[in-house]
């Protein structure tokens, strides 16, 4: 009897001890993988390091492109645009104003009743269409029907509220948000289609003349007075309300500015100096690079992966379309190198664009105690079902360390437009205030990048420039701002004026 409970004894202790190293050895694993988590991440903050000095440098660059962009056509990464846009408003435009915002499959349309200083915007009405798929790879002649005949519809909808002198016909700003040559204020030609547009008979085609044939055969007696960007229309929107801004910037699912330039300071301008000596400038700065940038190995991978590899290269680490795909690929080296998910990578991860802006900003604003809101999205959106609070943590701060670098490049390029007007300094006894508006879901509902941006301008300018330059959310101001660019530059003004 003894023997065997000896027997059972040493039987147990090996147990116990098999056991015991088998869960040494796990925890060993385990370590080595945080080991390797950590060191990928401590690598990516490193990478994505943007000290006060790198980002001077990187507004430096921005203002030296801006020269060369205005110097000749082809001379920069910045294309520099100009916008025929010589004139903004100053709230003294009075009577009723259309205008058309097209830039995805929706699109919409709008009309205010001005009414001069005084009260300014009276009134203003909006709708929105979609456009059905078949007519986004139609033909030019079907696509602006539709648009025109939806247009018509809208305007017969014009209530007594709204006055149009007698005699006049109606006009509208005309927002296209796709690549266009522009001619004049009032016409330009279809570079290409984007965002699932491909419309071959539109190419190379005024996009103002397509639209005004269309408006024509539907009845509709309408004058395009002006064909805009939407970051020159979010600048117009701004300026109505507020004469100290001199720049817009849209921070949305992709990135843009525009800013207000003397005309004398544009040699690329050929034509006679405009009245105003002012032009709006589209930078098309989504497209600025620059060695100074702080690009890491995921920001390679992304850009040779993408439509458009070399291209928009600044747009792809401050974009809301790239930041959560920045996060998803380290994610993946993770998940890879460090079995950051456990043995197995998780499939929804291998899939690019999967996990969006909103998500990561939901994951990086998460101040519960246990991290709930990442844990439910690496559920929900990657059917990760299981995540330690260690887990999420890291997950928290890899959000934070891109959206960081976002924000702060952001201000970087701020600060080149401010110092191209030369004002990144305040003159001896000059009080003159600069206003940047910005527009854009990742500016207005991303408060971490928000926050981090604004305070980012402070730090770059000294205390006394700060407080003359001021950031402010200007929500949907691409709408109106294209129906108050038609009323500033209406077809009516010369014989009011004369």
């Amino acid at each position: 009897m003894g023997k065997v409970v000896a027997v059972a004894a040493v039987v147990c202790t090996a147990a116990v001890c098999a056991a015991a190293v088998l869960m040494m050895r796990h925890r060993m694993k385990s370590s080595g993988r945080w080991a390797k988590a950590e060191a990928i991440l401590r690598e990516l903050e490193e990478n994505c390091g943007t000290p006060t000095a790198k980002l001077r440098q990187v507004a430096d660059a921005m203002t030296v492109e801006m020269h060369a962009g205005l110097a000749s056509e082809g001379g920069s990464k910045l294309k520099m645009l100009i916008s025929y846009v010589d004139s903004l408003p100053t709230g003294d435009e009075k009577g009723v104003f259309y205008s058309l915002d097209l830039g995805g499959t929706n699109f919409r349309v709008l009309r205010v009743q001005l009414s001069g200083k005084e009260k300014c915007v009276v009134k203003k009405e909006s709708k929105e269409f979609s456009i059905p798929a078949h007519l986004m790879v139609g033909s030019s002649h079907e696509l602006f029907d539709f648009i025109a005949a939806a247009l018509a519809n809208f305007v017969a909808t014009e209530g007594e509220d709204f006055v149009l002198p007698p005699g006049r016909q109606r006009e509208l700003g005309f927002t296209f948000s796709f690549p266009v040559r522009q001619l004049s204020l009032a016409s330009g030609t279809l570079i290409k289609w984007t965002k699932g547009f491909l419309i071959e008979d539109t190419i190379g085609q005024d996009i103002v003349a397509e639209l005004t044939k269309a408006m024509e055969r539907v009845g509709l007696d309408m004058h395009v007075t002006a064909l805009v960007n939407d970051t020159v229309g979010t600048l117009a929107g701004g300026r109505y309300n507020n004469p100290d801004v001199i720049a817009a910037v849209i921070l949305g699912t992709g990135t843009n500015a525009a800013y207000v330039e003397r005309a004398n300071a544009i040699p690329k301008w050929h034509g006679p100096l405009p009245k105003s000596g002012d032009m709006v400038i589209n930078m098309e700065w989504g497209n600025f690079r620059s060695s100074h940038l702080p690009l890491t190995e995921y920001d390679k991978s992304l850009d040779a992966e993408s439509l458009n590899p070399g291209e928009q290269i600044f747009e792809k680490i401050i974009s809301g379309m790239y930041l959560a795909e920045v996060v998803r690929l380290v994610l993946c080296r993770l998940a890879e190198e460090a079995s950051f998910f456990g043995d197995d990578i998780p499939t929804k991860l291998r899939i690019p664009f999967i996990l969006r802006t909103p998500d990561m900003a939901a994951m990086h604003h998460d101040n519960s105690a246990d991290l709930k809101v990442v844990g439910s999205k690496l559920k929900d959106t990657l059917e990760i079902p299981n995540s330690s609070l260690k887990m999420r943590k890291m997950i928290v701060e890899i959000c934070d360390i891109v959206a960081t670098r976002g924000a702060r490049l952001s201000a970087a390029g701020i600060l080149g437009i401010l110092k191209k007007l030369g004002r990144d300094t305040v003159k001896e006894g000059e009080k003159q205030m600069s206003v940047i508006v910005l527009d854009g879901a990742l500016f207005e509902h991303y408060s971490e990048f928000r926050n981090c941006l604004k305070n980012t301008l402070k730090e770059l300018l000294r205390e006394e420039v700060s407080e003359s330059v001021n950031i402010e959310l200007s929500k949907d101001g691409s709408g109106i701002g294209a129906a108050l660019i038609a009323a500033s530059h209406s077809q009516y003004l010369e014989t009011e004026e004369s």
